[in-house]
């Protein structure tokens, strides 16, 4: 199969959905082992094009990225406007899997793409305008693909029902865990005990809970967190320090396509307390502690009983994060496709 996969998220600062594209594309390249042909396709913006150089390098995968002043406009024009086919740029390809961010038009071949969760269908006045257009756009999109790409079964279900797309043409396909997520090595240090926590202030990432679950709990634990008010923006390669240091972590989320940064943590050999959101059950499995992401006082009782029980939860966490690989999300993805043709 020769396969064209859009990777115009790489230009951005990565968040999830861009670990997401670059674990699966790992994934099928060993997989694949040279049998089929990858080819990173794109717009992307003059600046971005050194995050995605950057993202991309050492990946034996073909590329087709073009380099514009306005790379998000231009995606918008070309998805708008339904010409040219990406096969122009392309050449024949058998399958284009587009993300998120851009529905270019193609030809015959088998079309694609990946839900990670329909939080903007559902919350839309709890997002920016921008996003929800972008996600919207792309749900349309998903149901006249040949293939839909979820990341949990709780988001396929979710697909199904609110989009239509029959569950013969969704496929789940679990985010993995990178090698650099483990038990064994640096560990950050904050000079005094931490929570660590990758929520933001946002309403669905929900930092305000932790925030007031430690107020409750005196002044014995800080907390660490990401974006305004906390760390800042921290890279990927800082992250397991973080996560390896943390007497707990927290992850409050009101609503998740599955919640990648539980698995890190897990595998970092981290106890973790987990919102109760039915979006977060795969992620947990039973090695998580669950508390109401409305609830302070649920989540200060649960931070408390995961230090208590660490030795437990830390070998629970271990063995749950162990079932995630990038190498099967990329045998997922090659067999998606295969069956589709």
């Amino acid at each position: 199969m020769r396969i064209a996969y859009d990777v115009t998220p790489l230009s951005h600062p990565r968040t999830g959905v861009g670990n997401y594209i670059l674990g699966a594309l790992k994934g099928m390249v060993e997989v694949a082992g040279g049998e089929h042909e990858l080819v990173a396709f794109g717009p992307v913006s003059i600046r971005g094009r050194k995050l995605l150089d950057e993202a991309l390098a050492g990946l034996p995968i073909s590329r087709s990225v073009v380099t514009v002043p306005f790379g998000h406009a231009v995606r918008t024009a070309w998805s708008r406007l339904g010409r040219p086919r990406a096969e122009r740029f392309l050449g024949a390809v058998d399958i284009v899997h587009f993300t998120d961010w851009m529905v270019p038009p193609s030809g015959s071949a088998v079309r694609a793409t990946m839900i990670h969760d329909l939080g903007p269908l559902r919350y839309p006045e709890r997002l920016h305008p921008r996003t929800v257009s972008m996600h919207t756009t792309t749900a349309r999109a998903a149901k006249s693909c040949d293939v839909v790409f979820t990341n949990a079964e709780f988001t396929a279900n979710d697909v199904a029902e609110r989009l239509g797309i029959p569950r013969g043409r969704i496929r789940v396909a679990y985010p993995g865990v990178d090698p650099r997520y483990g038990p064994e090595g640096e560990r950050r240090e904050l000079g005094r005990p931490y929570v660590f926590t990758t929520a933001t202030r946002d309403w669905r990432k929900n930092r305000a809970v932790v925030e007031e679950a430690l107020n409750l709990d005196g002044e014995e634990l800080t907390l660490a967190s990401l974006g305004a008010g906390g760390l800042g923006y921290v890279t990927d390669a800082d992250l397991p320090a973080l996560y390896r240091g943390a007497e707990v972590f927290v992850y409050p989320s009101r609503f998740e396509g599955f919640g990648m940064p539980v698995i890190e943590a897990m595998a970092c050999g981290v106890p973790c307390v987990v919102s109760s959101h039915p979006s977060l059950d795969e992620a947990s499995g039973d090695a998580a502690l669950r508390a109401d992401p409305d609830s302070p006082e649920e989540f200060a009782t649960a931070i408390t009983r995961a230090r208590a029980e660490r030795e437990a939860l830390v070998q629970r966490g271990l063995d749950h994060a162990r079932r995630f690989s990038w190498l099967e999300t990329g045998r997922m993805h090659l067999q998606g496709y295969a069956e589709a043709l």
